[in-house]
């Protein structure tokens, strides 16, 4: 069964607000975190060596000394391509399109592209190292690539999204385990090893399923190959889970403290829904299901996520740090509830993504002196200093995600 928000949701005041909020924040995408010009200015680099910055996202921003860094600029810009996709289709602004293709050209700038290249199709997605590409950031960038295609018509895009899953595919795919080794060294055309990432057993590879990227490949393409893909690491996903609908062996959690990150089961629980959908098996709506149920017994009980959550086996419970606040870990988990409820109609689901919504719209900053502040969706409260510097800490994740989150409840009840 899927059903929809209710359509009254557009008359109640947390829809106002969070059309409002959907707007401020989708404004601070486009009007702050985005770099206008081809080379950096004030923002540190780190390790990454690209030509052109021209439409990539500044990912970190540190309230008190107010300086920008950058995390993994491929995999955050195209999660916000698709945020400022959805944001239009809802507010009508054409510069949120504008600054959604921008952000694509930055992409598919990073692309090797030709049919002579060994490397053809590879999206250039550093994130831990300047010199070899996580294939989970490639995998996380494509989803808004695939959006804008389909709202500009573009088959080129389409194809290039197509041929960076394909290389990932007949590169990266470990298709006995049903795993993606996790980093691939261009300069050298070879698979990084040993692997990068903690894996379960060092068995070398991570189940990635993120976006639904795999499923919604073979329903572009119809190619087979990208559904057993899907299917396959569906499988590894159910057989591997520890807790029930989590999977503490592999990065980037920590199995040692039993710690989770806030956004796993976003990425490896909710693509389960799209499987249950395409071929009927139940085991996948029940691991999915029990990551749902995971999310939302990790999320407080004001809506808010932390980055330190830690399950203790021997009660069942979920603790948290104090400080460290993970805001994408509640915007994620709207998306999810959102996803269920959809999926069963049961209206709890619904209250529990209105109240990780709500948690997020109430850490907005609005009115700030700051002008880099302004609208953004505070990530995290750093512990005290010692001093009186401000705590706030910024990742565009939570903007982004929040902006997701938003549009995705409001498409149904705004228009």
């Amino acid at each position: 069964m899927r059903v929809d928000v209710r359509e009254s949701v557009r008359h109640t005041k947390l829809g106002l607000d969070l059309a409002e909020s959907l707007r401020r924040a989708s404004d601070w995408l486009t009007d702050v975190a985005q770099v206008k010009e081809t080379s950096l200015t004030v923002e540190d680099p780190w390790h990454f060596t690209y030509a052109s910055w021209k439409g990539a996202m500044r990912g970190e921003y540190h309230a008190a000394t107010r300086k920008w860094k950058f995390f993994c600029p491929v995999w955050h810009t195209g999660q916000a391509v698709k945020s400022l996709v959805l944001a239009s289709g809802l507010l009508h602004n054409p510069k949120y399109i504008h600054a959604a293709r921008l952000g694509a050209d930055f992409i598919l700038d990073k692309q090797v592209w030709g049919e002579d290249q060994p490397d053809h199709g590879l999206i250039l997605a550093f994130e831990n190292s300047g010199e070899w590409v996580n294939t989970s950031a490639i995998l996380e960038c494509m989803d808004g690539l695939l959006l804008l295609a389909e709202h500009d018509q573009s088959t080129e895009m389409r194809d290039r999204v197509v041929a960076a899953g394909t290389f990932v595919l007949d590169k990266l795919f470990m298709a006995d385990e049903g795993l993606c080794r996790d980093g691939y060294h261009p300069a050298k055309h070879e698979v990084i090893l040993p692997p990068p990432f903690l894996t379960r057993d060092n068995i070398g590879g991570r189940p990635l399923l993120d976006d639904a990227i795999w499923l919604k490949l073979h329903r572009l393409t119809g190619d087979p190959r990208f559904l057993d893909v899907a299917v396959r690491i569906a499988q590894t996903l159910v057989a591997c889970q520890r807790p029930a609908g989590n999977w503490v062996d592999y990065a980037p959690c920590h199995p040692d403290q039993m710690s989770f990150h806030p956004r796993h089961t976003y990425w490896w629980g909710m693509p389960l829904l799209g499987l249950w959908r395409q071929t009927g098996r139940h085991e996948f709506l029940d691991t999915a299901m029990a990551s749902a149920r995971f999310t939302r017994q990790a999320m407080r009980r004001d809506g808010g996520y932390f980055r330190g959550t830690c399950y203790d086996h021997a009660t069942g419970c979920i603790n948290t740090d104090s400080f460290g606040h993970a805001t994408s870990g509640s915007a994620c988990a709207a998306i999810f509830f959102l996803e269920v409820f959809h999926e069963t109609g049961d209206e709890a689901w619904l209250r529990d993504a209105e109240r990780a919504l709500d948690f997020c719209m109430k850490v907005q900053l609005r009115e700030t002196s700051d002008p880099n502040l302004r609208g953004v969706i505070l990530e995290k409260v750093l512990p005290p200093d010692g001093t009186d510097s401000l705590p706030y800490y910024i990742r565009d994740l939570g903007t982004i995600f929040f902006v997701q989150a938003a549009a995705k409840y409001l498409a149904k009840s705004v228009g």
